[in-house]
This record gives structure tokens, C-alpha cells and sequence, in this order.
């Protein structure tokens, strides 16, 4: 019987071989990416034997769902759809050329061991996080792989494919359900629909700075919509004066989706793409500050005009108490002319909408 270190030099050799599994109703083929101490295989590359059929991004197989493994030489895993297999090693060797060294510091936690714990006592401590998630798969049938939580510091990668519904059941449902911990995310609605459909977490106190942006342009116009909702990289380059150098990996995300649609299943998954997914949160914290000081401008611009007017003001002077004062009546001119600065900046849509096609360069008012 073997002992148990070298059981374990068994299981460490078999990481990165590819394998032929057994199952009940099937034989599958793929890359073993981990072995689990309950004999659980996590299988990425994946493949029926007997279709070809491939199956996206990683399977895990439990252990008392083999009946049977066996090693496979290279040459097989090449023979399985070998046009797509090599389309996925070129897009991977790609990223990894495409590595950012100077790109934001991030911890991928992708098992419930060593990092996990302390990550989520970190983030609990926090009052305001950033929140992004990488879904794969249409409106209804949505998978999702990947959950970004930032904190000032740090931006946490929590891999949920392999992590699963163990990982909210140990502490993200609590911190992404918490009253108290503010999350600010850019258009929450495909993350809490998949929170809830996937795992019933019901996300909880959220800024949604897509959905400021949007009451910003309706102040600054005078009371009109665009046509469009605002990118994550508009508001990064309009609010926060980015330069495109930190942009790009934003930027060339919607592209690389279009060119491999299963991007967020590769495993491991390259590290530029991790740069990608802490890119798209790392920014969040900063710009929902300045979000809310141009939503609150109105306000504060009211409150330095009653201070003006009550040290300007003759002592003698009375006011009848509860009267609009003559500071608030000024809003209707500001409103005035906002409306006609917008017509003159902007093209009506049939709807009546503001075409934002030259909303990066306006000014505001």
C-alpha cells in the first residue's frame, strides 16, 4: 500500500498530464488542472471521446464518479478538434505575451484553503469595495466565472468555477448581502441577476456609477437623456481624466471576447487576463468619489449662496419665514440654460434623445 507522501507525489505528477476518465454513461478526455485530497479531478481542455463534442471551460469529476483513468499521449489531445484546440493555445500564448508588469496588484483565490479565509476577513472590514464580475453566456442561460472585489489596496479574483457555491456559503453572501459594506459596481444588473439565479445571494446597498453617470448627463443637459447608457472607459477618461495608456485594458477587452467567446473559462487563466479583471474594478473607489461631488455641485452651490446672501444681507431686511428665497428661484435660469447649451451641443435623436457622440469632450456647466 502506498504511504501518503508518495500518494501525494502521485497526485502532484499527474497535474498538466492529459488524461481518459470513465464514467458510467461515458468516456471523457482532458488536462488535469487539480486533484483534490477526496480524489475530486478538476479537468480543463475537455472532450467526449466518442463525439468529440468539447465542453467549455473546466469540469470537475468526483471521485466516486470514476470508474476508470488512464494517461493519454499528447498526440491524442491534439487529435480532438484540433482546429479549436489551437486557436485556444494561440489566443493564450497571446495574453501571456501581452503581460502588463506594471498592471494592478490582485490575489486570485481560487480554492477555499490558505488565502481564502483572510481575503474575506479583509474585505468585511471595509465600508466601500468595487465590485466588477466576468459572465459568460446569453440574457437567462448566464454562467458566471469570474468576481472582482477591490479594496483600496488590493484587488481580490475569486475564480467561481472552480471555487462554486462554497465560497458564498463561506463568507461572500454575507459581504455582498451587508448593509453596511457599500459596493459600487458599473451597471449592477447582470451581476445581481446572476447572483441570485445562480446562487440566491441578493445583492445588497449598491452605487451603481453607470447609473450616476446617467443623472449627471440629465443635470447637465437641463432634463435630457442620451441615447446611449455610459462605458466604463468613458467615465474612466471623462471623470477621472484617464490617458488611454490605462485604458487599453478595458479597451481591448470587448475585442478579445469577440475573438475567443469563451474567454473567461480558460484555465489557468493567463496573466494579462487577470490584469484585464482588476482593471475593470481597480478604478471604481475613486470615481464614484467624484461622481458624487458633480451630483452634489447644485447642492453646494446653493448652500455658498444662502451663506453669501445672509453675511450680504442688511440686518434690517425681512424675510417672511418659509419663503423661496431668491438663490433657489436662480435654479430655473441655471435649468434654462442648460437645456439650451445641450441643443446647441447635441443632436436630437427621432425620440428626443441626445445623441452622445460628443459627450467625452463637453464641458460642464
Amino acid at each position: 500500500m502506498a504511504s501518503s507522501s508518495e500518494e501525494s507525489r502521485f497526485l502532484d505528477d499527474l497535474k498538466r498530464r492529459r488524461v481518459r476518465i470513465t464514467l458510467s454513461d461515458t468516456q471523457i478526455s482532458g488536462v488535469v488542472q487539480r486533484v483534490s485530497q477526496k480524489k475530486s479531478v478538476v479537468l480543463e481542455d475537455v472532450s467526449e471521446v466518442a463525439s468529440g463534442r468539447r465542453f467549455p471551460g473546466v469540469k470537475i469529476i468526483f471521485g466516486h464518479e470514476i470508474l476508470k483513468g488512464e494517461l493519454v499521449c499528447v498526440v491524442y489531445s491534439l487529435s480532438v478538434n484540433e482546429e479549436h484546440t489551437s486557436e485556444i493555445h494561440s489566443f493564450r500564448k497571446k495574453m501571456v505575451d501581452d503581460v502588463d508588469e506594471d498592471g494592478v496588484r490582485y490575489v486570485v483565490i481560487d480554492e477555499l484553503q490558505e488565502k481564502f479565509g483572510p481575503a474575506v476577513m479583509h474585505i468585511q472590514q471595509q465600508k466601500v469595495i468595487g465590485i466588477g464580475a466576468e459572465v459568460f453566456g446569453q440574457i437567462a442561460q448566464e454562467r458566471l466565472c469570474w468576481l472582482q472585489v477591490a479594496t483600496k489596496k488590493v484587488v481580490y479574483l475569486f475564480d467561481v468555477l472552480l471555487l462554486g457555491g462554497q465560497a458564498f456559503r463561506n463568507g461572500l453572501s454575507m459581504i455582498l448581502e451587508s448593509p453596511h459594506i457599500l459596493k459600487v459596481i458599473h451597471d449592477c444588473r447582470c451581476i445581481a441577476r446572476c447572483l441570485r439565479a445562480e446562487f440566491r445571494v441578493h445583492l445588497t446597498n449598491v452605487f451603481d456609477t453607470q447609473v450616476a453617470d446617467l443623472m449627471l448627463f440629465y443635470r447637465e443637459t437641463g432634463g435630457f437623456l442620451p441615447d446611449r447608457l455610459g462605458s466604463l472607459q468613458e467615465l474612466l477618461r471623462l471623470h477621472l481624466k484617464l490617458p488611454a495608456s490605462e485604458l487599453s485594458p478595458l479597451c481591448s477587452k470587448e475585442l478579445q471576447r469577440k475573438e475567443c467567446p469563451e474567454l473567461w473559462y480558460l484555465r489557468p487563466s493567463p496573466p494579462a487576463l487577470m490584469n484585464i479583471m482588476s482593471a475593470s474594478v481597480s478604478h471604481l473607489l475613486p470615481l464614484r468619489l467624484v461622481l458624487l461631488d458633480a451630483l452634489m455641485s447644485d447642492y453646494t452651490i446653493l448652500v455658498d449662496a444662502y451663506m453669501s446672501s445672509y453675511r450680504n444681507q442688511s440686518l434690517h431686511i425681512e424675510q417672511t419665514e418659509g419663503a423661496l428665497p431668491a438663490e433657489a428661484e436662480e435654479l430655473l435660469c441655471v435649468l434654462q440654460e442648460r437645456r439650451s447649451w445641450a441643443a446647441r451641443r447635441y443632436s436630437l435623436t427621432d425620440a428626443g434623445l441626445l445623441r452622445r457622440s460628443s459627450f467625452n469632450t463637453h464641458t460642464h456647466i
